[in-house]
């Protein structure tokens, strides 16, 4: 376990992408504890970018499809092995052009394809996040609040809010 490169406090992004038959973008991981099973395009986020452009960016990195964000539809938060906190942020995102042709990061990933939820929910090869996420309702999230300016105390290059408005 890598803790000295990233700490003891792991922040990741996932994303959702249904497409107009409600199919979801899943990937089949090489490595790790999701070695041969079906989950999101996931990965760490990097310093220079928002939590959102994470989720963006392992989209297109682990499967070519180029997505907008919709909004925030979950939270993921562990402690492994009692050492490090590992927590990832899912988005709900679109997919600029359906037709677009999925190619697969096969440096890290087996395959990519879009399956219904229907069958990720009894699929012994499906991570158990997504057997979960499979009986949620995902469609609208807390979309994101822009523009909204923190001051310039901070030093924020790009600043967002994740609430419900009415």
């Amino acid at each position: 376990m890598a803790t000295n490169k990233r700490g003891n406090v792991w922040l990741g992004a996932a994303g959702l992408v249904v497409n107009s038959k409600g199919q979801w973008l899943v990937v089949k991981k090489r490595y790790g504890g999701l070695h041969g099973k079906w989950s999101l395009p996931a990965g760490f986020v990097d310093g220079t970018e928002t939590i959102g452009q994470a989720a963006l960016r392992e989209v297109k990195e682990e499967t070519g499809i180029d997505c907008e964000l919709i909004g925030m539809i979950g939270f993921r938060s562990g402690v492994i092995q009692e050492k490090v906190s590992d927590n990832m942020a899912i988005f709900l995102l679109k997919a600029q052009n359906e037709e677009q042709p999925i190619t697969a990061q096969l440096s890290e990933l087996y395959s990519a394809d879009w399956l219904l939820p229907a069958e990720l929910s009894n699929d012994a090869e499906a991570s158990v996040m997504l057997r979960e996420m499979a009986s949620c309702v995902l469609e609208e999230g807390l979309k994101p609040i822009e523009d909204v300016d923190p001051g310039k105390i901070f030093g924020y290059s790009d600043y967002k809010l994740f609430f419900k408005k009415e």
